[in-house]
């Protein structure tokens, strides 16, 4: 396991590097490759960025300006992948090559030769903006503004538990060197189209409550999408919706891929850790949020193993003495 010091060293040894985030992207994964591919275009590296999905188009800022090439990389970086599966067809392109990763999720799996993991880290950009200082990088207003949204998007918009005094101090240093918090708050959290209020207002009819109100489920099936017009980045805000709702301890969201699997996100108040129950389907992630996925299930199937584990993991916070509120 690297440190920070020795993942600066690492990087600065090489050249012609391609930086990898995880299929279904979201705003830390894609914030901070894009900080860190902005910071290596900085240090005269050429750089490649590679995702197994589309980019969607409320992130797409980050990456405007940034000159990324087509070549074979040398070595390959993956940014806030806890799992190769993770990866999508990442891994089959470029697999060989992945030496490095850099990750924030204390139920990392390794997969790469060298990696700097830091658990208890909110966001995967608190790491790229303290690699970007130990490397020498003087942080312009891209990179603060992609480290910014790495941070808001991943913390809630610094309502999660996750949250530490260094993510606030890291939040406060990158608008002071340019990025624009009031925006990309807005944009990530305060502005919808109408189809994806149909989607939401549809998916949320369907919320159903078990275990004595402490669960609370919703599912999002593919006719969503096909029914409102609403794209899939569109509906990543539902999976906290569940858990916002008092007297819920679990919140699940069981969405359909386009393959037809299903994919369950997972939110969790105290003292329940929502890694330990995903983990019980092969998943992971962090105590207040993880996912995991049901290959080969309808989303009946999936919704009915999902709702014997609730109970079961309920049952079992209860037979330590928890208490759930």
């Amino acid at each position: 396991m690297l440190n920070c010091a020795e993942t600066a060293r690492l990087l600065l040894s090489w050249e012609d590097i391609v930086v990898l985030s995880h299929a279904s992207p979201d705003g830390d994964t894609l914030g901070s490759a894009a900080a860190l591919l902005r910071g290596l275009t900085a240090l005269g590296k050429r750089v490649g960025f590679y995702c197994a999905d589309p980019v969607p188009e409320k992130y797409r800022y980050l990456f405007r300006g940034l000159e990324l090439g087509e070549f074979a990389p040398q070595h390959v970086v993956t940014v806030d992948v806890a799992d190769v599966s993770l990866l999508g067809d990442a891994w089959e392109k470029y697999g060989s090559l992945v030496h490095l990763a850099i990750d924030h999720h204390a139920t990392h799996r390794a997969f790469t030769e060298d990696r700097w993991v830091e658990g208890d880290s909110a966001a995967a950009a608190e790491l790229i903006y303290l690699l970007l200082g130990e490397m020498g990088v003087s942080i312009d207003p891209a990179m603060a503004g992609n480290i910014y949204t790495g941070l808001t998007t991943d913390t809630g918009c610094f309502r999660y538990r996750s949250v530490t005094p260094r993510t606030h101090r890291i939040a406060a240093a990158v608008m002071e060197l340019g990025a624009d918090a009031g925006e990309i708050n807005r944009l990530m959290f305060e502005s919808k189209s109408k189809a994806q209020v149909e989607a939401e207002r549809l998916v949320m009819e369907g919320m159903e409550f078990f275990c004595g109100g402490r669960c609370a489920m919703v599912q999002v099936p593919r006719r969503v999408y096909q029914e409102t017009g609403a794209a899939e980045s569109e509906l990543e805000g539902v999976a906290a919706m569940p858990r916002q709702i008092e007297g819920v301890v679990i919140g699940v969201t069981l969405k359909e891929k386009e393959d037809g699997s299903v994919k369950a996100s997972v939110r969790m108040n105290p003292p329940g850790s929502a890694a330990d129950l995903c983990a019980k389907f092969g998943g992971g992630g962090h105590q207040g949020a993880a996912g995991c996925s049901f290959p080969g299930k309808t989303m009946a199937q999936a919704a009915q193993e999902m709702k014997a584990a609730c109970q079961a993991y309920l049952a079992e916070l209860e037979a330590q003495g928890c208490r759930l509120e």
